[in-house]
């Protein structure tokens, strides 16, 4: 079955100026935010009615909130769970895992603290999380579009990866990673349950720190920390799956892989998917893997031949880091040249590849974080790009694609 969406978008907009000002006039900064003031919340909901009408304009799909409501992509989650406490000033690189790629690079940018979110009790889910963002997001639609819209959540393993070896959890709260993950996956399979109930049927899991595995950094870090890379990475497989356990079948979940996108294009890392792409694609029991494809620090294609039919792939080929507009053709050749290796490995032809398995986005978001955006990216050129990724689908699939 095709993937939702033939022309997706990421989730993260960029933020308009009077929400930017806002949040600063709030000192809403920080990464992990519980509750915004009233007055915030009024000036988001008008950004987002705002967004939403021009993605309606625009024809571009699935419909997001552009992650207006929080900081950054992961804001929002942990810190609304019952047993979850913000750790706001955990100390750079000491309070995190051995060369930890992130924290290598905010340590060479001059960054002395990064906050985390700790489990000091058990974890728990008393109110859905993301309910407000999606009344919010479907008020603004009639219900018959609801299914046209999708909304963003960060990985399950985000915190316990970060954070230096066995930190993640209080020793009275937690003794072992799989009673850790226990509790927090159950969160995840309630907060699924609670917005399904109220509509919502697509949902993306943001784990760039997946492709860490991928570094040599990361990995001499797990041998200094006396850490299994390959256990760990079995460990984190595991806990994904545990929160697609039991989900309804028409609610679609994907996860999105890239290679990080900070402020003025900064990335984390580079490198091809080789290393992990078998067991990801053949373990994790996501429907779509959205995979940053842009520019050749995601390496070529080569690792796509691991996809087993029945699953799908989202090309983000677009670059929103890049300000200079693709050309539509080049694009359309490298979505059949991906079309090509996945074929080889599935023993099928690129025309059944392109119909049954492949969209294509933007590699990533528009602003992973409120002030961040590629360097030079203005709204005109995002809605550009954005309109880009429409015309490819278009062009690949038929006029009437979204």
């Amino acid at each position: 079955m095709a993937p939702p969406f033939r022309a997706e978008q990421i989730g993260s907009l960029l933020r308009p100026e009077e929400l930017l000002k806002a949040r600063a006039s709030s000192d809403l900064s920080k990464s992990y935010v519980p509750v915004l003031p009233e007055e915030v919340k009024r000036i988001t909901c008008e950004a987002i009615a705002s967004a939403v009408q021009k993605q309606e304009s625009l024809s571009i799909r699935p419909f997001t909130s552009g992650e207006y409501e929080r900081h950054i992509f992961y804001g929002g989650f942990f810190e609304n769970l019952e047993g979850m406490e913000i750790m706001p000033e955990l100390p750079i690189p000491s309070g995190f895992r051995t060369d930890f790629p992130t924290v290598l690079t905010l340590q060479q940018l001059g960054v002395k603290f990064r906050p985390g979110v700790v489990a000091t009790g058990k974890i728990r889910h008393v109110k859905s999380v993301y309910g407000e963002e999606w009344e919010v997001l479907k008020g603004l639609l009639p219900e018959s579009k609801w299914k046209e819209c999708k909304l963003t959540m960060p990985s399950p393993t985000w915190q316990h990866m970060q954070l230096a070896k066995g930190t993640a959890y209080t020793p009275s709260a937690y003794t072992t990673d799989e009673s850790y993950f226990t509790d927090l996956t159950a969160a995840y399979r309630a907060e699924f349950h609670s917005l399904y109930t109220s509509g919502l049927r697509s949902i993306q899991i943001d784990d760039p720190n997946l492709t860490f595995f991928l570094t040599e950094s990361f990995l001499s870090g797990c041998t200094t920390d006396n850490i299994d890379p390959s256990a760990l990475l079995t460990l984190y497989i595991a806990a994904h799956n545990s929160i697609l356990a039991s989900r309804p079948k028409d609610l679609h979940v994907g996860i999105h892989l890239c290679r990080g996108n900070m402020k003025d294009s900064t990335h984390v890392m580079s490198g091809s998917y080789e290393g992990i792409a078998k067991r990801l694609f053949t373990e994790l029991e996501y429907d779509t893997f959205y995979l940053e494809y842009d520019s050749e620090r995601a390496g070529d294609f080569e690792p796509l031949r691991h996809l087993p039919i029945g699953k799908n792939v989202v090309l983000g080929v677009v670059s929103s880091k890049e300000t200079e507009l693709e050309d539509l053709g080049d694009l359309e050749k490298r979505v059949w040249e991906a079309a090509g290796v996945i074929a080889r490995g599935q023993g099928r032809s690129r025309e059944v590849v392109v119909r049954e398995v492949l969209g294509v986005s933007p590699q990533c978001g528009f602003a992973s974080m409120s002030q961040g955006g590629g360097k030079g990216m203005g709204m005109e050129r995002m809605w550009e790009k954005l309109v880009l990724v429409r015309d490819l689908a278009r062009r690949i699939w038929g006029e009437e694609a979204v």
